[in-house]
């Protein structure tokens, strides 16, 4: 199967030269979801606001490609600022489901838009 850009309105558009997801081979690779209102295309304030959008964003692509938080198997959370951490767990885990995916948490300089987080995901489709 080629692989197939999969992409929805409900989450924001790229900003970039880049994909909202690919599927190949029942896997589903997420680009990194912000927390920007897909609607007004506004960076919401706080990082929990911001967590929880980019987590509603990330739900709506996994969507586009007839998957669900359960079909994720990895996810990958950048923050600018580590002292977050709790806060943004508290948030994440009203999303996955259990058991919970794979998952890296990785301070890094900056983000795009001044974003405090950006989460990606890869999901697999299991039947």
């Amino acid at each position: 199967m080629p692989r197939q850009e999969v992409s929805t309105a409900r989450a924001p558009a790229a900003i970039g030269p880049y994909s909202q997801a690919i599927a190949i081979d029942g896997f589903l690779f997420c680009s990194g979801q912000l927390g920007l209102d897909p609607a007004t295309g506004q960076l919401l304030e706080g990082v929990e606001d911001q967590t929880e959008r980019a987590m509603t964003n990330l739900e709506a692509v996994l969507a586009a490609g007839g998957l669900t938080m359960g079909d994720v198997v990895r996810t990958t959370i950048f923050l600018v600022d580590l002292a977050h951490f709790a806060a943004v767990n508290a948030v994440y885990a009203r999303h996955i489901v259990e058991p919970a995916p794979a998952r890296s948490t990785v301070q890094v300089a900056a983000l795009p838009r001044g974003a405090l987080i950006e989460i990606e995901a890869i999901a697999r489709r299991t039947s």
